[in-house]
């Protein structure tokens, strides 16, 4: 094979059911530069020899070899290693959809059992009586779940599917702890890097670059990274990525770059394309690129060149990748809650930016937020076919920050013209322009599921947020998806600055009733965060609360801390919250009162019982009235 310009990497680890989008859209662009790109998905191989014969194999006579005292659980699953060796070949094999005549077995009783199984759901009556292969999921998902358990207690403390020392980075103000992490050598560092080593001969990059989307990738890319430097020392290497981005904006550990060469901000098209240019050719202009002077970090942007539009970064390119070895899972027995982990998706953005960039716990002050541009819909539909050429799945992921309802109309209008048959969802704003005749469209044009921000269910924060949505809004917006079959996702908030005690309960109430009238099918709790890019964190202020101050460091800023006098004590919420949404979720807990999720008392909700029903019985009267 001849020698690669770029080797792009997404490092362990991050969604096993499909292709992180990052290298995929930068190879697709740099390929019309003229470069010549390769790009591994460094994630999914480790975790298919992580969850292989020989992974586990390795895996439990290390474990036996420590002599240490396990949890119970462990121990019943190093007790049954045999059966899980046995095994997990072909569950892996069910689980991509290669062979499905093993989900017959599976439903009776073939797989070995620790604690994930001890569910108290009705399977019976979720995925009925011939449901084979969704039950057989489950349970195979219960099977690896239970390894992870074992990993994680007995092999690497760090291990998560879809994260790794996501704990460490999330705080990683001070890269001392990062220099720490690094010296630990597991049996999951050695599988990392031994994999990183073939790929590293089959390419023979001149340079690597990394995406680090989220905090659980930070660490493997450091791993990876000083292993390259190690052993190859002529690679020049390359970070970027979403955790780039909002963490390390105001950069300067010079010990980070030991390990790496450049580390580039915000859209990685032009940046990476004059960094390509800079070190092969020669040039000498850079674009938002971070590099080490003098024993200094500093940041060069002398380039004056725009970003590139949206209609010109052309189509992702899915070359290398093994599309047909990613593992659908099936987490809950939702169906909205497990589009994140099962199945193959596209997974494709519509436009860059948000539209509204507006709410106020948002990063709306950085680029990745505020510049919005969006592609032509013609555009679009052609990288929507030529993604099915290529990949030869017809599912999408439009993985857009809030899809616009204008953007979406146009989209399904072409998507029908052109008798394109694609699945899809995406994420939205709950905006009065989804209306019947919207929703319907969408629902013909191919649409399952949205995702939306309902944040916290009341109209004073709601305001106080800039989320420009009511509550009222919000259960008409979804009573006209709802009515289509379009699947619902709210994304809930609590601890907001200056949330009481009855705002939280009250919102609870409303999304109680929400379920009850199925007008969401899945929601998740997060507590608020301030972080330094949003409105609240640059004018905290305004929203009655103090920032807490910290000293200089030099590594990872995002998150800080905030002291909310006048909300309640938000922490005490979160147990009672997302136990009462876990059971909401699975139909379960609805004639519960709310004050049993709860191990103290809280205030009776003031919201009437019928508060749902009546908004939606007031909108269709209006609408009656207006025909």
């Amino acid at each position: 094979m001849a020698q690669k310009d770029l080797l792009l990497i997404t490092p362990p680890f991050i969604q096993i059911n499909t292709v992180y989008p990052a290298t995929a859209s930068l190879k697709g662009f740099l390929k019309t530069k003229g470069f010549n790109v390769s790009q591994l998905d460094l994630s999914i191989a480790c975790i298919l020899q992580i969850f292989s014969t020989n992974g586990l194999e390795l895996f439990f006579n290390y474990a036996k070899n420590k002599k240490a005292d396990f949890s119970a659980n462990s121990t019943i699953i190093i007790n049954q290693s045999d059966l899980y060796i046995k095994h997990i070949d072909s569950v892996i094999s069910f689980l991509q959809g290669k062979d499905q005549t093993i989900a017959y077995a599976i439903v009776n009783n073939l797989l070995p059992k620790a604690s994930r199984f001890n569910i108290q759901q009705d399977l019976d009556w979720h995925f009925g009586v011939d449901g084979n292969i969704d039950k057989a999921r489950f349970f195979a998902t219960l099977f690896l779940e239970d390894i992870a358990d074992f990993v994680t207690e007995c092999i690497d403390n760090r291990f998560g599917f879809s994260r790794y020392a996501e704990q460490v980075c999330l705080t990683a103000t001070n890269f001392e702890n990062i220099l720490q992490e690094l010296k630990r050598e597991t049996p999951i560092t050695k599988i990392m890097l031994n994999l990183l080593e073939s790929n590293l001969q089959l390419y023979q990059p001149k340079i690597v670059a990394f995406t680090i989307p989220f905090p659980g990738n930070l660490l493997m890319a450091i791993k990876s990274a000083e292993y390259i430097k190690n052993n190859y020392p002529d690679i020049k290497i390359i970070f970027g990525g979403g955790f780039i981005n909002t963490e390390l904006r105001n950069l300067k550990e010079v010990k980070l770059f030991n390990f790496v060469d450049y580390v580039c901000l915000d859209d990685g098209e032009l940046p990476l394309l004059k960094l390509l240019n800079y070190i092969l050719k020669g040039e000498k202009l850079l674009k938002r690129t971070f590099l080490i002077n003098n024993n200094e970090v500093v940041f060069k942007n002398d380039s004056t060149e725009n970003d590139f539009l949206f209609n010109d970064i052309g189509t992702p390119d899915f070359e290398d990748l093994p599309l047909n070895d990613y593992i659908s899972v099936t987490e809950t027995t939702n169906p909205m809650h497990n589009l994140w982990s099962n199945g193959r998706w596209n997974k494709m953005a519509l436009a860059h930016g948000c539209y509204w960039h507006k709410c106020s716990f948002c990063d709306t002050s950085l680029d990745y937020i505020k510049r919005y541009d969006a592609a032509d819909v013609e555009i679009l539909c052609d990288r929507i076919v030529a993604i099915i050429n290529q990949t030869g799945h017809r599912g999408f992921h439009f993985v857009d920050e809030a899809a616009p309802p204008a953007l979406l109309r146009k989209l399904a209008d072409e998507i029908i013209k052109r008798k394109i048959s694609i699945t899809w969802w995406t994420n939205i704003r709950f905006e009065n322009s989804f209306n019947d005749e919207l929703c319907q469209l969408m629902a013909k044009s191919g649409c399952i599921a949205v995702s939306g921000g309902l944040e916290v269910a009341s109209d004073r924060l709601l305001k106080m947020m800039n989320k420009g949505v009511s509550v009222e809004q919000v259960v008409i917006v979804t009573n006209c998806f709802r009515k289509t079959g379009i699947m619902i996702h709210a994304y809930l908030m609590y601890g907001f600055p200056t949330e009481s005690a009855q705002e939280t309960i009250d919102s609870l109430e409303i999304v109680r009733q929400l379920f009850i009238n199925r007008l969401i099918k899945s929601a998740f709790w997060h507590r608020f965060t301030m972080t330094v890019h949003s409105p609240i964190g640059l004018f905290p202020e305004k929203f009655n609360v103090t920032k807490k101050t910290f000293p200089i460091n030099t590594f990872a800023q995002n998150g800080c801390y905030h002291i909310d006098e006048l909300g309640c004590k938000h922490e005490e919420f979160e147990t009672g919250l997302n136990t009462a949404l876990y059971n909401y979720i699975h139909d379960n807990g609805f004639e519960f009162h709310l004050q049993d999720w709860f191990d103290f008392n809280i205030p009776n909700t003031t919201i009437p019982n019928n508060y749902i029903k009546k908004i939606v019985r007031n909108n269709k009267e209006r609408k009656s009235k207006a025909k």
